[in-house]
Parts: structure tokens; C-alpha cells; sequence
């Protein structure tokens, strides 16, 4: 009873919910859907009779129709066999494909699952063949690989620097006029400024590094970097003033 009661509609439940008998249950659910058979059969007859393979833009689409078709009669008590399934497919090709429907006729299948197999098969393959002459017509050449070269440049170029381009991207490019003509051949520091923009001011700055702070007198800074205290600072441009008195 309680398994009856979970699967019936929700409905139903409160229409049999006073009855505890699960044999009276089944009975009472058996007299009111009983008709329905009578009802569904002619449809599908008619459904069944109506079907073709031609009518389907897909294997896949011809196949699921087949099969609710065939689940209704098997409801309704009609027996449907293999036999039926295979000339159902084979009578209702396309007249265009007449050849094709003698070749599957003499391959000779026992089922009609391995029928409809081997058209899916075929049916995506002949999609596939369709894409690759599509993609590309024929006698027609190949499109040309794009130039790594050119790649490598435009990948390289981005979010450095400002202007048309810097270090190697601008040799690339090649001079535009005449005077552009002396950066071709430039010495090994002009060169380091051409590429590496940045690299002449940290040599410079560690240069700098090297030497004592004019505002201190203290190493590892530059005089414009220099935080030391300014009562450091004031003692120790005073000891340059008075040269006898070292403090």
C-alpha cells in the first residue's frame, strides 16, 4: 500500500487515500485506467503506419520516434518484432538513396539495433566530409602561416615603453630616414641605452653608490636619497667649517 501510494499521482493520492486494502487500491486504479489502451491504440497504429525514414532530418531523430511509437503498442498488447522494425526502415528510404538501401539489404542484419547503428555510423562520417569540404573549397590553397617574426614582434612590443616601439622592436622595424641610419652599428654603451633605456641611470646611480654623500659624508646613498638626521647633518657641516676641531 505504501508503495502504491508513492508512485500514484498526487491527485490520486488524496482521491484513495481513505482505502488501506492495497488489493482494493490496485482494483479501483485498474477499472479507471483500464480504457486507456482503447484509447492510445488507434493512435498508434496510425503513428505507425504514418512513420518514415525519410521524414527525419537524423538517425538519432527517426530512432527516438520509433521506439515511443513502438513502446504504445507494446502497451497495448500488439507484438512487434524485429523483422517488422527492419522493412519498417528499409520501405521508407529516401527514393535518392535506393542504391544505399539495396547495400543495407544485402548486408543481411539480424536486429534492428545494429541497423540503426550502422546508419548513425555512416550519418557522422558524411557530416564530418561535409565540414572538411566546406571548410575549404576546392583546388583552392591553404591559408598562409602567419609570420612568426612578425608574432614574436607584436607579442613582445605590448605594455613596454611609450611611442612606436623601444630596444629590439624598433630595430625591426628598420631606420626611417637617413639620420636613423647611425643607430644601426652603435657602440656597446649607446647600444645598452638603445635597448635597455633604464640601464645608463642605475649605472649611474650605483656610481653614486660608490661615493660619499655630500649632505652626510656617509656611504650607499646619494645626496638627493639622503634621510639622515638633520642635527647629524648640521654637526657634521659644521666640522667642515672648523677643520681644527674634529667633532
Amino acid at each position: 500500500l505504501i508503495f502504491l501510494r508513492h508512485h500514484i499521482d498526487d491527485g490520486l493520492k488524496y482521491e484513495y487515500l481513505t482505502i488501506e486494502n492495497p488489493l482494493e487500491l490496485w482494483q479501483n486504479l485498474n477499472d479507471r485506467f483500464e480504457h486507456l489502451k482503447a484509447v492510445v491504440l488507434p493512435k498508434a497504429l496510425n503513428d505507425w503506419s504514418q512513420l518514415r525514414f525519410q521524414d527525419f532530418k537524423t538517425g538519432s531523430e527517426y530512432n527516438s520516434t520509433l521506439f515511443k511509437i513502438v513502446s504504445q503498442l507494446k502497451m497495448c498488447g500488439e507484438v512487434i518484432t524485429e523483422d517488422m522494425l527492419l522493412k519498417k526502415t528499409y520501405r521508407t528510404f529516401h527514393a535518392s538513396n535506393m542504391l544505399l538501401q539495396q547495400q543495407y539489404r544485402l548486408h543481411g542484419f539480424a536486429k534492428y539495433r545494429e541497423l540503426i547503428g550502422s546508419l548513425l555510423i555512416a550519418e557522422q562520417n558524411n557530416e564530418l566530409l561535409l565540414q572538411n569540404h566546406e571548410s575549404r573549397l576546392t583546388g583552392s590553397a591553404p591559408l598562409p602561416e602567419v609570420n612568426a617574426t612578425s608574432s614574436n614582434f607584436r607579442g613582445r612590443g605590448r605594455g613596454r615603453g611609450r611611442g612606436r616601439g623601444n630596444g629590439r622592436n624598433q630595430n625591426f622595424l628598420g631606420p626611417r630616414n637617413n639620420n636613423s641610419m647611425k643607430w644601426k652599428n652603435p657602440d656597446i654603451k649607446q647600444r645598452q641605452k638603445w635597448y635597455n633605456p633604464g640601464q645608463s641611470s642605475k649605472d649611474e646611480q650605483t656610481q653614486n653608490k660608490k661615493r660619499n654623500c655630500n649632505r652626510c659624508d656617509m656611504e650607499g646613498h646619494w645626496y638627493r636619497a639622503c634621510r639622515t638626521k638633520k642635527h647629524w647633518v648640521d654637526l657634521y657641516q659644521a666640522s667642515l667649517k672648523e677643520n681644527d676641531k674634529r667633532i
